[in-house]
């Protein structure tokens, strides 16, 4: 992997760079939308790459050893083959999904035992096996294999939890070392800063996450329910850690405005569900603020659904027609405003990219900010 930086803003910590893989170029900041289970939900890859058009898409570690299971994609040739996707993949390691499952798993320092949230059969992700798993998965981008603290957390767990994924990222590399690709390009591992909402353990935890010395570094156990004023103030610590000339990815976020708040403090790459689950729920992102569409004040708002015009589904449809599919419990209203949200979120970092390069994102940003923070 190749990561280039090419321009820096004057005022804020935002960066505009260039990430190359053997599967593409990625333009950053980038934001990754979500393919779970090997499918951006609601969304075909024709709509995918030509409307939505992401450089890099997310595939969960965790879901994809379940089902379809990783001998199905081993014989497919990888996920890539599997999905009839060209350009770039990442894949998480299943750390989160295994925290979210707090009532069905055991956390030692081998690894972790879990029950399927499918069958109820029980499983175990140690840092070997999850790093094997990703290598047959076959994403260009990989991640170490960590424990997602909750919030709240207390300090000596939050600290014993960050020691224990630190012991188990050189399980990760180790077990790297002995396990070769599988398919015909190269594999990019990032490992993943932890240490909850606590500043010294942020600290003490992008020291030691630096001087492994990887392509790329992660920002992990943020966006777990914490207040956005500490999640900023732990990116900003970390950021100011990790190194410069290598990407640098925040795991799980997530509202526009995090995202443009967290560019502005040096983090590269993004991903979260927001955009898609909240679509499936009526939610609209737009420069101009968040529409619920299920409200009856867009029953006879024959207007465009957003005169931007950023996606094909934005002037196609009107706001009462949208609103009419959600009310009837249509599929096609939650695919057309999934299309309409990823659409928003790729072309919000693609702008931020664009006054990054011009000199003037700090300006844009703080308006882009107070725009977005209202209810249409």
């Amino acid at each position: 992997m190749i990561f280039n930086i090419k321009a820096k803003d004057a005022q804020t910590k935002a960066r505009a760079g260039t990430l190359i893989t053997d599967h593409g170029e990625i333009e950053t900041p980038i934001f990754m939308p979500v393919g779970t289970v090997g499918t951006v939900k609601g969304v075909h890859q024709r709509e995918l790459k030509n409307d939505i058009n992401p450089d890099i898409i997310l595939g969960n570690t965790y879901h994809l050893y379940l089902r379809p299971q990783t001998n199905i994609l081993e014989q497919a040739g990888g996920l890539h083959k599997f999905i009839n996707w060209d350009r770039n993949i990442l894949t998480d390691s299943g750390g989160y999904q295994v925290y979210s499952l707090s009532a069905n798993r055991k956390i030692k320092e081998e690894g972790v035992k879990f029950k399927s949230h499918i069958d109820g059969s029980y499983h175990v992700f140690t840092p070997e096996n999850v790093m094997e798993i990703q290598r047959t998965i076959g994403a260009d981008i990989i991640m170490a294999f960590d424990e997602c603290t909750p919030y709240p957390c207390y300090y000596n767990y939050a600290k014993r939890s960050m020691h224990m994924t630190h012991r188990w990222l050189e399980r990760c590399l180790k077990h790297l070392e002995i396990t070769p690709f599988k398919y015909d390009y190269k594999q990019t591992f990032f490992p993943i800063v932890q240490g909850s909402t606590y500043k010294d353990l942020r600290m003490q935890s992008a020291e030691y996450i630096a001087g492994v010395n990887a392509e790329g570094n992660a920002i992990g156990g943020l966006s777990v329910g914490e207040p956005t004023e500490e999640m900023y103030a732990m990116t900003e610590v970390v950021c100011d850690i990790l190194p410069q000339e290598k990407p640098r990815y925040l795991m799980g976020v997530g509202t526009p405005i995090n995202i443009l708040e967290n560019i502005a403090l040096g983090v590269d790459m993004f991903d979260c569900v927001m955009p898609t689950r909240n679509a499936r729920n009526g939610m609209l992102f737009t420069a101009h603020g968040t529409i619920n569409i299920n409200n009856k004040k867009w029953a006879d708002d024959f207007s465009p659904i957003d005169e931007m015009d950023i996606t094909f589904v934005d002037l196609e449809y009107s706001k009462a027609y949208l609103r009419h599919l959600f009310t009837v419990n249509e599929l096609l209203g939650k695919q057309i405003a999934t299309i309409h949200n990823l659409g928003f979120y790729l072309w919000l970092v693609r702008e931020a990219r664009k006054h990054i390069i011009a000199g003037d994102f700090k300006v844009w940003k703080e308006m882009m900010v107070k725009q977005m923070d209202k209810r249409l």
